[in-house]
């Protein structure tokens, strides 16, 4: 790809802002060529190439000269000699806190282990709060970086791809940008399933084949229409993306031929009234397919979006989605939350239908604020961020809106925490239904309550958002609270006694401090509830007293060869126990990686021995926390899976995760992950396993991990 010329660059942004400031724009072009100056992608092109691509990007949604200046600069502080004082003075420090921000963003690994993840999500959303240009950028560079993914190795494209499959496109649908969500996904399929890919795009060619030009033919019958009436309308239509019609397919369990609507098409409009009168046309000239109407102008969405949805049936009875818009609605269609920057003619453009930033954003983050714990948190931003949303009615007549899949319990919550701890049963449009029903839209909602009532354990599988799951599981705490504080003292004082120690008021004060409670009676009711361990506290107020215990060897000192302000982590690729033979890696800003010594991805390290550490482990009993992951194929039989997990327990090993790989007639394929002390106790438990008749075949997993 050939790098875009300065000159091209400020002419994409005159042709939306002619007040732009041209001068500004040169001069941080040719800073960022300077410090990029010597730097190569992969594919072997200038690196600057890719900030100049970033840029051209983000003038396609007629952003700002900051937003601009900001795409160019945005790996030199990173990646160059630039610092931010440096960018600060020669650019401001509006450009210097974005540049700052995309760093910072960069360097979030949002794919890893779910507590770390969870609290990068939290700098995510920080950093939205701060400027969401931050987040556009981002997502430019993203989409730039997935356009030209070829050229990186297999590995590396699988982790880019699935990181952009789970977090950056649904982020872009959620800001309101759905056409960068369709170009990041369809990126990403063709990355992590090319086979799957190319077989729609084949099925495609023979279908155009055997009917024409469908989109061509649909488009001329709905501009007929529409000049039948003297509507004067845009018509636009097109086949849907390859993944689009992969995850139809996914969700309906239905073949290429079966689906249906895999065409869309876009009327815009000159006016909100001119909408409806194209719909009552549509309607007049095609049959409408039930249940598949949605009126977002008359309930926006969230971030803006505005648009009447419809499924007619076409041309030879094929399914056709239609979408109509005002040209306004269009704008923010495309940019989403984006559009509150959008310039026209020099100006900042008055879009009436562009959301507040402001308050978008606290919308979206109001419910994550309670979490208690990472995990909670990040359950509530997969939930805000993958869910669609129905509008229900209250009997006064209010809209409230919920995630696709709400059942009257969300509803409930949605209103009030007290309404939905005291609920006990629901009307859908004056019937009487189970609280587990799912909503959908333009329902009216009636809850029942009774005095008395408390929230039952079960709600927790019964509803789907994140209000209600932390109101539920903040009120079962309480209930149990009493019961959970009297078995947490009692394992308190059994664990202080193992290390000759007691659980004095004052040693159990000073470990709720350093876990951030806020006294010792949480501390118990935690400990009590399985939230926390007792060998953790203990470890906690006498470290080197713990650490000498004979079945408590500290986890922190489980490895010795380190240097006192090294911490390490175990190889997720290898997974070694004590026992076996092991050596670190260093990595900046991540501590030590200890490998076992047999691992395959060591070969990628051996001409940088200034990054390999001498290590083994501390001899003694260490705590069974060392996960190792299983594979085991076993024979499909009532009570076979219980007997394998019963064997495990026998042997004193927890099994912390299980999933099926793949399931046959006669046998399953399942994942376990086991938590051990050592290579002994790994050695006794497949010893044990493979000495059963039902266990057909047992290997110890270990796959290739990304540099």
């Amino acid at each position: 790809m050939a790098k875009i010329d300065v000159e091209d660059l400020i002419s994409l942004v005159r042709n939306y802002n002619p007040k732009t400031d041209e001068a500004l724009i040169r001069e941080a072009y040719a800073y960022g060529e300077e410090m990029h100056e010597g730097q190569f992608r992969r594919s072997g092109e200038p690196y600057f190439t890719h900030p100049v691509a970033v840029a051209a990007i983000l003038t396609e949604q007629r952003l700002d000269d900051a937003t601009i200046i900001t795409a160019l600069l945005h790996d030199t502080i990173e990646d160059t000699k630039a610092s931010y004082s440096e960018v600060a003075q020669k650019f401001g420090t509006e450009v210097a806190e974005l540049v700052d921000g995309v760093t910072k963003l960069t360097n979030l690994q949002l794919s890893s282990s779910e507590t770390k993840q969870a609290e990068n999500f939290r700098k995510l959303f920080m950093a939205m709060s701060k400027d969401l240009r931050v987040i556009l950028v981002k997502l430019a560079d993203r989409l730039h970086n997935m356009r030209t993914i070829k050229s990186m190795k297999d590995e590396k494209q699988v982790q880019k791809a699935r990181e952009t499959m789970d977090i950056f496109a649904p982020l872009a649908g959620r800001m309101g940008m759905q056409w960068m969500r369709e170009e990041l996904e369809d990126l990403a399929f063709r990355v992590l399933n090319p086979e799957g890919r190319s077989s729609i795009i084949r099925r495609f060619i023979t279908l155009q084949r055997e009917t024409g030009d469908v989109v061509h033919q649909i488009t001329k019958d709905i501009r007929t229409a529409l000049e039948a009436e003297q509507i004067n309308a845009d018509v636009y239509g097109r086949a849907k993306k390859p993944y689009g019609i992969w995850r139809k397919m996914q969700e309906k369990d239905q073949g290429f031929s079966r689906l249906s609507d895999i065409y869309g098409f876009r009327v815009i409009t000159g006016s909100e009234a001119d909408c409806y009168r194209v719909l009552g046309v549509i309607h007049q000239r095609w049959r409408a397919v039930p249940g598949r109407f949605k009126d977002y102008i008359s309930q926006p969405k969230s971030n803006g979006y505005r648009s009447i949805h419809t499924t007619v049936s076409g041309r030879d009875g094929k399914r056709v989605e239609i979408q109509i818009r005002t040209r306004q609605m269009h704008e923010v269609a495309e940019s989403g939350v984006a559009a509150h920057w959008s310039y026209r003619d020099g100006i900042r453009a008055e879009n009436p239908f562009a959301v507040d930033p402001a308050k978008w954003l606290a919308s979206l983050t109001e419910r994550f604020e309670n979490a208690d714990d990472h995990g909670e948190f990040l359950e509530h931003v997969k939930m805000e961020m993958y869910s669609d949303q129905v509008f229900c009615f209250t009997p006064k007549g209010d809209v409230v809106k919920l995630p696709k899949g709400a059942t009257p319990l969300d509803y409930a919550y949605a209103i009030h925490t007290r309404i939905g701890d005291s609920c006990v049963g629901a009307k859908v449009d004056h019937i009487r239904v189970p609280l587990w029903t799912r909503l959908r839209n333009g329902q009216h909602i009636e809850i029942i309550t009774a005095e008395g009532q408390r929230p039952q354990p079960t709600w927790l599988d019964i509803v789907v958002t994140g209000r209600a799951k932390a109101a539920i599981r903040k009120s079962l705490r309480e209930e149990d609270r009493e019961r959970f504080i009297k078995l947490g003292r009692e394992l308190a004082r059994v664990a202080f006694n193992h290390v000759g120690k007691k659980s004095t008021d004052k040693a159990l004060k000073t470990a709720a401090k350093h876990f951030g409670l806020a006294d010792a009676d949480e501390l118990l009711s935690r400990l009590g509830s399985a939230e926390l361990r007792a060998r953790d506290v203990v470890t906690t107020i006498y470290p080197e007293v713990a650490a000498l215990a004979p079945a408590n060897i500290d986890p922190k000192s489980a490895v010795i060869g380190l240097s006192p302000d090294q911490s390490f982590t175990r190889a997720g690729c290898c997974q070694p126990v004590p026992g076996e033979r092991i050596v670190g890696i260093t990595y900046r800003g991540e501590g030590v990686v200890v490998h076992a010594i047999d691992c395959p991805n060591l070969a990628k390290l051996e001409d940088q021995p200034d990054r390999w550490v001498d290590l083994h482990w501390h001899s003694g009993t260490h705590p069974a926390i060392h996960t190792v992951s299983l594979e085991i194929t076993i024979r499909n039989d009532a009570g076979v899976l219980g007997h394998i997990c019963t064997l495990i327990g026998e042997h004193k090993a927890n099994i912390s995760d299980l999933h099926f790989m793949d399931k046959k007639p006669d046998f399953y394929k399942i994942m376990l992950n086991v938590d051990l002390r050592d290579v002994e106790h790994l050695h006794m438990v497949m010893t044990a396993l493979e000495a059963e008749s039902d266990v057909a075949e047992l290997v110890r997993h270990r796959d290739a991990e990304p540099e």
